[in-house]
């Protein structure tokens, strides 16, 4: 590999564990599997509150990018940056800036694509998480296709999950939030009263406590206190416990750049029921000449769901399929190894 330090700027509180994220989980793991590589990596937490915020972060990553020697190579989280091109513009002129983007800020948010528009032209290249978000970006924002790389999450091997035999229980794993739809996923329970199942919730609920409050509100009301659970963030031991105790994994979101957790529960055996959103499709795969391992359905539709997770539910068959579909597709899992090869060949074309 070229010579010299990678500078990667993230969130500050990238390992804390009662800040569990996607992102963070990728920067962290990334970061370790290029210096397994061989890299030179040099980490700098910027502080912008949780969740990082600009405002908040604004003069921390400017002072941060002002102590890096010109000329050096820089990947830059797109959390930290897509916001800012009062700094990242200026930046770009002086440091050879990959830009990071685990989601585009644009998605959902038509002002700030103005911004974020100038942060990518700003950088010298672009790693993204899948090949929806690098469309998306070319797409939207006239980024040149060779200029826009694809580093997919990586996934550890893990012990398959036991599970019930009747496939009674549900897991979603996401920091409680609108984003990741766990109010679309307790108004489809609250149509499958008739069924046995148990549901575990396992996510930060201090991002938005307003919402997470609502969801526990809303579950008691419709009676499935006992049956809907918010768990809080679990992480290690704790997370692979909820994962070996379940037989499948329900991801509701609205957006999703790729879905980590869909990768993990595939690690382990177990199949997925999501919406069809974003880069999910994806982490998903396909088993050759067998199909997909889980049931994809329409984003912002409780009875689409529902109808997923009776079927689930009610159909021996169908489980079993899906959990050998689940199992075959577990080994063609990459790690994060592979991962960091296409980090690292990114940043040796920005440092030619």
């Amino acid at each position: 590999m070229t010579a010299g330090v990678l500078h990667v700027l993230v969130p500050r509180g990238v390992d804390d564990p009662l800040r569990p994220s996607g992102g963070n989980t990728y920067d962290r793991r990334a970061c370790v599997a290029l210096r397994d590589l061989g890299r030179q990596v040099e980490v700098v937490e910027v502080e912008g509150g949780w969740p990082w915020t600009a405002d908040v972060g604004r003069d921390g990553l400017r002072r941060a990018l002002d102590g890096i020697p010109d000329g050096a190579v820089v990947l830059v989280d797109g959390l930290l940056a897509s916001r800012l091109p009062e700094v990242m513009v200026p930046a770009g002129a002086r440091l050879r800036v990959v830009l990071l983007v685990h989601l585009p800020v644009g998605v959902d948010d038509v002002l700030a694509r103005i911004v974020e528009r100038q942060v990518v032209a700003a950088a010298a290249s672009v790693v993204t998480t899948s090949a929806w978000c690098r469309d998306w970006l070319v797409q939207e924002y006239d980024v040149a296709p060779s200029d826009v790389h694809v580093a997919h999450p990586g996934v550890d091997p893990a012990a398959l999950s036991t599970g019930t035999p009747a496939g009674t229980n549900l897991l979603c794993v996401g920091t409680i939030s609108p984003v990741k739809g766990q109010d679309q996923l307790l108004a489809a329970l609250c149509d499958l009263r008739d069924l046995t199942w148990h549901c575990t919730c396992a996510g930060a609920d201090s991002v938005d406590l307003d919402f997470a409050d609502l969801v526990l509100k809303t579950s008691a009301e419709m009676g499935l206190a006992g049956r809907f659970a918010l768990a809080g963030a679990l992480t290690g031991d704790a997370l692979e416990a909820a994962y070996a105790g379940a037989d499948l994994l329900v991801l509701p979101s609205r957006a999703e750049t790729y879905g980590m957790v869909v990768a993990e529960a595939l690690a382990h055996g177990l199949p997925v029921v999501a919406t069809d959103v974003g880069g999910v499709r994806e982490a998903l795969g396909e088993v050759p000449g067998d199909g997909v391992p889980g049931i994809l359905v329409r984003p912002g539709d409780p009875g689409a769901l529902a109808a997923a997770l009776r079927w689930w539910l009610t159909d021996a068959g169908l489980r079993e399929e899906l959990r050998a579909r689940a199992v075959e597709r577990r080994g063609h899992l990459a790690g994060w190894s592979v991962t960091a090869a296409r980090v690292a060949a990114v940043v040796r074309g920005v440092a030619a």
